[in-house]
């Protein structure tokens, strides 16, 4: 039986960092993994952006803020960045104020792409500039 990937050359990160071929992840690593392509994308188009997540821990989305701890050595080699809020008022206030690049004239990057998420059923925000 020959096997569509070489089993010696498989690896826990390959969700995170393989650009091709087929990836097994859960659906909490698929959300960690969205701003990690849009990095790469971004690079590709030749843009220096960041990242930016936030979000109350209490969300429904539960675990994700677990998962982004786990893949933290790896969103900071992408210059993403995840700062939880103490609540959902400051997470997005957070988020909202990652948006502002273009008032600082020093700025270095040229744009942040955000999300956020908040407790209630539906209420999961996320913001790309």
């Amino acid at each position: 039986m020959t096997l569509p990937f070489d089993p010696l050359k498989v690896t826990l990160n390959d969700k995170y960092t393989l650009d091709e071929g087929r990836v097994f992840m859960s659906g909490l690593q698929a959300l960690v993994r969205l701003p990690l392509v849009q990095k790469r994308r971004d690079r590709a188009a030749g843009l220096n952006t960041a990242g930016f997540i936030s979000g109350y821990r209490g969300s429904p989305l539960g675990n994700y803020d677990q998962e982004l701890w786990k893949a933290g050595k790896l969103l900071g080699s992408h210059d993403i960045v995840f700062q939880p809020g103490i609540n959902e008022d400051l997470a997005m206030t957070a988020v909202w104020g990652s948006q502002q690049t273009n008032l600082h004239p020093g700025a270095v990057m040229t744009g942040c792409s955000a999300s956020g998420t908040a407790r209630a059923p539906g209420s999961t925000v996320r913001w790309m500039c």
